[in-house]
């Protein structure tokens, strides 16, 4: 395939506005334009075909998922904040943070990008009339970091609850926990400062590679790839795996822990009791290990992707990946900033308890009136 076929200059005002979705045809090697007129699809391969599904599938999905991510994340910092969920106040405090994260994430990403990627032909003035694309890049991009690393500080703090109990008394608190997200916070927004340099104000409203216009001497630079790579690095590869690490050790001192507790207690007892701290380690490693295999899982598609796409832009990749892999990945990533609350409430009694309230809430008044 002719790389430099795919160093397209956008110009809209040579765009039909009536085509629906345009993609790379890797067979006939050349763009497919998919509109309103053409319905027999007779010369879709199926990788097209794979994609306009994608496509059509996501002007349903991302509205939806819009709305029920905004209030999700909304009514989940309401029910942490007030603290009756049965959580430590460092662990209220990470949940918190990652909720709002998540909020940003669907404002920013979701509503903001995808919705205007998918319906085009409705937000084409954003090409013309707003050229602020490269800030808003920077402004997601921070938000997706904070939403990831938020996860790894909640992960590194349940670690070190569980494992390091010399070192808990000191660090798991909520000083400590407000300081480091406020670290992390500052630490993103700094290091997408570079996306502001990177992309341009005009939007592109496209995900391939970026939703802003960017020049060929940004896509083909050596310079720009290695700010991208290490982007994709420190988000989230290395989130992945000090994510995997420490919950293999974790899950290793729980378990050497737990059997050394059971032969002490039926040593001392003569008997099998109820241990409460057994309990309680198993209801944290359970949330703990939820949370994590829930960001593992639906950011892996989208990570692969963006590796090995930027790796093919410039020649060391020897295949081609689909284009629609990345749309799965995308709605994957998207899916996990609205997840948090289904896991806290199945994990988490007290918080499920406070969400039947809050749902309760609304329609008390007509409940009252019946009885």
């Amino acid at each position: 395939m002719d790389r430099n076929l795919r160093n397209i200059d956008w110009n809209v005002t040579t765009m039909d506005q009536n085509l629906g979705i345009i993609a790379w045809n890797v067979t006939t090697k050349s763009f497919s334009y998919w509109s309103d007129e053409l319905s027999d699809g007779s010369w879709m391969t199926l990788t097209d075909r794979i994609f306009y599904a994608l496509k059509v599938i996501q002007t349903i999905y991302y509205p939806i998922l819009a709305i029920v991510g905004v209030p999700v994340n909304l009514v989940t910092i309401a029910i942490l904040s007030q603290g009756k969920c049965g959580l430590s106040k460092c662990v209220t405090c990470y949940l918190v943070a990652m909720a709002a994260a998540d909020l940003l994430v669907v404002i920013f990403d979701l509503i903001l990008r995808h919705i205007p990627i998918v319906y085009l032909k409705h937000f084409l003035f954003l090409k013309y009339s707003i050229p602020v694309c490269n800030i808003h890049a920077a402004l997601l991009f921070a938000a997706t970091d904070c939403s990831v690393w938020f996860t790894v500080t909640f992960t590194f703090d349940r670690f070190v609850a569980i494992c390091c109990q010399k070192l808990k008394t000191k660090y798991c608190t909520r000083k400590t926990s407000a300081i480091v997200l406020g670290t992390v916070t500052v630490l993103s927004c700094l290091k997408n400062i570079s996306r502001y340099f990177m992309l341009s104000g005009q939007y592109w409203l496209w995900n391939e590679p970026w939703f802003c216009f960017a020049t060929t001497s940004v896509l083909y630079s050596q310079f720009w790839t290695i700010i991208e790579f290490l982007h994709y690095i420190l988000t989230p590869f290395v989130p992945f795996l000090v994510i995997l690490l420490l919950n293999v050790l974790t899950v290793r001192h729980i378990v050497v822990s737990s059997r050394a507790r059971r032969r002490l207690r039926a040593n001392s007892n003569g008997e099998s009791s109820r241990d409460s701290e057994m309990e309680s380690r198993r209801k944290s490693i359970i949330l703990l290990l939820v949370i994590s295999a829930n960001f593992v899982l639906l950011w892996a598609v989208l990570m692969v992707y963006s590796i090995w796409n930027r790796m093919w832009y410039l020649g060391y990749g020897s295949e081609y990946i689909p284009v629609f892999l990345q749309e799965i990945g995308f709605m994957l990533q998207l899916l996990s900033c609205c997840t948090n609350t289904c896991i806290y409430a199945v994990t988490q009694t007290q918080f499920r308890e406070q969400l039947k309230s809050v749902l309760k809430y609304p329609f008390s008044p007509i409940i009252k009136l019946i009885k």
